[in-house]
């Protein structure tokens, strides 16, 4: 009976420390959750004056396999254009992370970036998308466009997980997409700008060519990446965070053979997923908009909790004003390696940029900081006038800030505890259901005359 009651309390113990576990990576998961919805609190928090569009899923996407994550199909959100703007297009894709494991697609898929289940049925329309000339100077009045994320890899995966029911097809949904806006009038387009922020800032940038395909020569067609010059950093440790993830989202979620020629004819597919081996290979016209203390990637990419187990780092993190100087210099050097990836692709006339010294993110859908009076500068030129200026050639646009503290005018982000608290991913739940079957089997058909239950203890005469 002894190695009955060894072996019960020995899986009791795995059962337990699985749980630990379990609830453990759900909470990083949650907490990852919780900072891009920090990041994007201004975009999906309706406004008291603001625009409010309803959500419009794409009827026939699935009989097309163009699927969110969980199989439900994808949408998205559409203002008409007016006046001068009729026939004009915005399409501003949305961002939100990726998932790179199985877990964390299962996860992401409870959410409304994996299930338009669980989308808002109406957003706000502000910054980029607002339909008021005093907020967005040379947009207001376009056909504005918002294309919901739900596949967890910018819109470039393609395959399923049959075994856990996860649909890759981010491709299959921007190819969706395209047709839909094309036959509600995108095809006669006389001007169109492909936009997009964070993870939706890199796909803009994988499919800036494949827009402009989809018109006439005679159409003007440029694309914008807001906050999505993701880079190979290091981190604090040492490592590697991003690449890491970058790899899962192109291996799981089958990106490699959307990934463009050019790139992976002579890199590995997961370096042809970082911006800085493609930007300058587009043949399109884009503007890159980008903080050169990008937040997002400060928290996740250079600063995650798994590369600071005591944290040092997290008064630096939290909020900049406690950096020490060698914890800046770190930061200073992640700037100039952004102002180098983006060297060869200043090179050419046709493109532009506005890198400001700002711990932030995403930029261009917060009205704060695209137009407003206050709204960051360079130049004493707002983003809004510089994106309107480089689209419509009214001039040149090429700046970069001076390094931080200079700039007086951003609106740095900072961070508290409810936001950043994170634990570092563990295995799967599966086993840890496994094996609470198991035990409660056990259970069950264990008989004994006599059963005490007490400090962790089964007895039996």
């Amino acid at each position: 009976m002894k190695r009955v009651l060894i072996w019960v309390l020995s899986l009791w113990s795995v059962v337990g420390i699985g749980l630990s576990r379990s609830e453990g990576g759900l909470e990083e998961l949650n907490a990852k959750e919780r900072l891009l919805s920090f990041l994007e609190k201004d975009v999906v928090s309706p406004g008291a004056n603001s625009l409010l569009v309803p959500l419009t899923l794409i009827q026939g996407a699935a009989s097309k396999g163009a699927v969110c994550l969980d199989g439900t199909p994808p949408g998205y959100h559409l203002d008409r254009g007016f006046g001068s703007g009729s026939n004009s297009w915005l399409i501003q894709l949305e961002g939100g992370g990726w998932c790179n494991t199985i877990r964390s697609c299962v996860f992401r898929k409870t959410t409304r970036r994996g299930s338009s289940r669980f989308m808002e049925k109406q957003i706000n329309f502000t910054g980029i998308l607002s339909n008021k000339a005093e907020e967005n100077p040379d947009f207001y009045n376009w056909n504005r466009v918002k294309l919901r994320y739900c596949d967890g890899a910018s819109f470039a995966g393609e395959g399923q997980n049959e075994a856990n029911q996860l649909y890759f097809r981010g491709q299959r949904i921007w190819s969706a997409a395209m047709d839909e806006l094309m036959a509600k009038g995108m095809q006669n387009a006389e001007q169109a700008l492909l936009s997009g922020c964070s993870a939706g800032g890199l796909a803009s940038i994988l499919h800036c060519d494949e827009f402009r395909d989809l018109f006439t020569g005679t159409t003007k067609v440029k694309c914008l990446s807001d906050a999505g010059m993701f880079l190979d950093a290091t981190n604090v440790a040492g490592g590697h965070t991003l690449r890491d993830m970058y790899a899962g989202v192109v291996t799981l979620q089958g990106v490699q053979n959307n990934l463009p020629s050019t790139c992976t004819s002579q890199m590995p597919p997961t370096s042809c997923f970082f911006p800085q081996n493609l930007v300058a290979n587009i043949k399109t016209p884009m503007f890159l908009l980008n903080a050169a203390y990008d937040s997002w990637q400060v928290q996740e990419s250079l600063i995650p909790s798994s590369a600071d187990p005591n944290g040092l780092w997290r008064d630096c993190k939290m909020d900049h004003a406690h950096c020490n100087s060698s914890q800046m210099q770190f930061l200073q050097d992640f700037r100039s390696q952004m102002l180098n990836a983006i060297n060869d692709f200043s090179k050419s006339n046709q493109n532009g940029f506005f890198i400001n010294s700002c711990f932030a993110h995403c930029q261009s859908e917060r009205q704060d900081t695209w137009y407003e009076n206050d709204s960051p500068r360079i130049g004493n030129k707002a983003i809004a006038v510089s994106v309107g200026d480089w689209f419509f050639d009214r001039m040149a646009v090429k700046d970069i800030d001076c390094p931080y503290p200079c700039d007086n005018t951003c609106h740095n982000l900072i961070f508290n505890d409810d936001v950043t608290s994170t634990i570092t991913i563990s295995e799967s739940t599966s086993l840890t259901f496994t094996l609470l079957n198991l035990l409660s089997a056990f259970l069950i058909t264990l008989t004994c005359s006599k059963c005490i239950m007490g400090g962790l203890s089964l007895t039996s005469e």
